[in-house]
């Protein structure tokens, strides 16, 4: 696994690296039907950013998937 992540914050427009304690994979669907795959990690602050990635790169992330409500 790797230690950390670099993620893009919107808010402060600036990359940040966050510890891969903090970062989960995910999956969004969009309105039609397509899958994207993408891993999110929790800031000092308690911001989620998101980082889109590929699915090859996602299936290669041993970090654990985020739980759907």
């Amino acid at each position: 696994m790797a230690d950390s992540v670099e993620f893009y914050d919107v808010k402060t427009r600036k990359k940040v690296t966050i510890d891969g304690k903090q970062v989960m994979k995910t999956t969004f669907t969009t309105k039609n039907g397509q899958t994207r795959y993408g891993v999110r990690g929790k800031t000092d602050d308690g911001r989620m950013l998101t980082k889109f990635v590929s699915k090859t790169d996602w299936d290669k992330m041993k970090y654990p998937e985020e739980k759907k409500k």
